[in-house]
């Protein structure tokens, strides 16, 4: 009877035995899935950071921007762009969103850039002038530019010509509206995505992630927006009245202006619809050129 006694005693603490171990076992079990899911969750985290990263860096190679949920905080004011406008007023806002009035100031440097609401039988000439030159410039054009045409021969030839001698394919929007006046983020994406896709669909053409505001008018908010879709707001430090073919300024009175007017670092603006603007070229570069100014690209701003 005792030896029955004593052998259901160490059957119970057997059985009990197992089950804490049966408990220990399944604790375990269950700690190391959390710790396979927290750490599962984590490498998705990183995952998803490193592919936002790669979007980012695929989208432009220098520009990242913080991604504002709400943009009620940006103004709205619109800034006018004038002729006789310093940068230096808006010199902190430019720098916020990589805009651009000025490149390298340190050094002779001319940035020269050509404006493209439509053609008007100049832009050969130009083209032809810079090639002779051995000067790059950039080239900003509309979208109805690059779909127009010009007594029966298509502008994108000229576009193509303008890739082919290595300028630079400038975004100048789809309708030359007034950038700060687009407050919805959707409208204002598609003038510039817009205008970059037409371009980017012709074989052999790739528009660049500079983009010049019509009128030169900007807004913080319009600023933010630009440099979210990865581009860059080039502005001018040099301009003068020669977009009007019905009122073109006599051509020695404007090359004498843009020469007294010329400083290190400036980003040049010319209308390629001027006849006066295609006139003196030649002597302008070469007159810039034995003042001891060279010629850079867009491509090198900082």
């Amino acid at each position: 009877m005792q030896y029955k006694k004593m052998s259901f005693i160490l059957i119970l603490l057997i059985a009990l035995s197992g089950c804490a171990n049966n408990r220990q076992s399944t604790n375990g079990t269950n700690s190391n899935n959390i710790k396979q899911k927290n750490s599962s969750s984590t490498t998705e985290n990183k995952k998803s950071n490193t592919k936002d990263s790669i979007n980012s860096k695929g989208e432009s190679k220098t520009i990242s921007t913080t991604v504002l949920n709400n943009t009620t905080s940006l103004d709205r004011k619109t800034i006018n762009w004038s002729w006789a406008y310093s940068p230096r007023d808006s010199a902190a806002l430019l720098l916020k969103y990589n805009g651009y009035a000025f490149g390298q100031t340190s050094k002779k440097i001319i940035y020269l850039t050509f404006d493209e609401g439509y053609e008007n039988g100049y832009t050969a000439s130009i083209l032809d002038t810079l090639k002779a030159n051995n000067v790059k410039a950039a080239f900003f054009v509309t979208q109805p530019y690059v779909t127009g045409s010009f007594n029966s021969i298509k502008d994108v030839d000229l576009v193509k010509r303008m890739m082919n001698e290595g300028h630079i394919i400038g975004n100048h929007s789809v309708h030359h509206l007034s950038m700060p006046s687009i407050t919805n983020e959707t409208t204002f994406n598609s003038e510039i995505k817009d205008n970059e896709t037409t371009v980017n669909n012709i074989s052999g053409l790739k528009m660049s992630k500079f983009f010049r505001p019509p009128m030169g008018n900007f807004s913080e908010l319009s600023l933010y927006y630009t440099k979210k879709l990865g581009c860059k707001s080039i502005f001018f430090s040099l301009a003068y009245k020669d977009y009007d073919p019905k009122n073109q300024p006599n051509p020695e009175t404007a090359k004498a202006f843009l020469l007294k007017n010329t400083k290190p670092g400036m980003i040049c603006l010319l209308h390629a619809v001027s006849k006066t603007n295609a006139e003196i070229l030649d002597g302008l570069i070469k007159e810039w050129k034995s003042q001891g100014y060279e010629f850079r690209t867009l491509n090198d701003l900082q």
